[in-house]
């Protein structure tokens, strides 16, 4: 898994992930690099981007969901971008589409983040 972080100010990063999150050191990553920005003051928000994504396990999905309320609880956003067809299912099959809002593209997530 590589992670590539752009921040397009100091209130808001995307996180492009491409390869698996699985359990181990990919999940892992993904869980470290959520945290770090969780913790800092200046980040409001974050994008997640999955569209290179080619397979997330229950770990990874298991992460992404536990720093969403992390995320709301610290009043900050975390939104899901560009989720391939395999995570949409998977989110469906598990009801977490009813928890997690994703989006077709960054730019509709970032008008959803200031609203």
């Amino acid at each position: 898994m590589k992670i590539v972080r752009k921040v397009l100010d100091k209130s808001v990063t995307i996180l492009e992930i491409t390869g698996s999150v699985v359990l181990g050191k990919s999940a892992d990553e993904l869980s470290e690099e959520l945290s770090s920005l969780l913790a800092n003051t200046e980040v409001q928000a974050v994008i997640l981007n999955m569209e290179n994504i080619n397979y997330i396990d229950s770990t990874g999905l298991g992460e992404v969901v536990g720093h969403l309320n992390r995320y709301r609880e610290g009043g900050k956003r975390l939104r899901i971008v560009k989720p391939n067809e395999t995570i949409v299912k998977l989110m469906e099959l598990t009801r977490l589409d009813r928890l997690i809002k994703s989006y077709p593209s960054e730019e509709e997530a970032l008008e959803d983040i200031f609203k």
